[in-house]
């Protein structure tokens, strides 16, 4: 019997990197009850949607959620990341006001640090 949740599996993925930045992929894949490759091909997708950022560490990946970036539906575009995973897990992420967004016109969020932090 097939059921259904709420959420997409990008963004339980998204709540994945939430609570562990340094998380593995296997473990983004088994905590949402995917397969490896699915967990790598949506992480994938929000990096290419700019989402998140993805910096190498060593032999690992270390994930930074984009807070400001706006949800993507129409009806969600009002809020954005940060505050949807605030919401879901509890996670406090920088400050999404403090980040300037741009979406390009194919959907890809790029965040523009503002010039006080540069």
């Amino acid at each position: 019997m097939h059921t259904w949740t709420f959420l997409s599996n990008h963004a339980l993925v998204l709540l994945c990197v939430a609570r562990d930045p340094a998380a593995r992929l296997s473990d983004i894949a088994r905590d949402v009850g995917i397969t490896e490759r699915a967990a790598q091909r949506l992480v994938g997708d929000l990096v290419r949607g700019g989402y998140l950022v993805r910096e190498r560490t060593g032999r690992r990946n270390v994930y930074q959620i984009q807070a400001g970036c706006p949800l993507r539906h129409p009806l969600e575009r009002h809020r954005d990341v940060g505050a949807l995973v605030a919401l879901l897990s509890g996670a406090r992420l920088p400050s999404a006001a403090d980040e300037r967004v741009s979406t390009s016109p194919d959907g890809v969020c790029r965040v523009v640090t503002p010039l006080a932090d540069r």
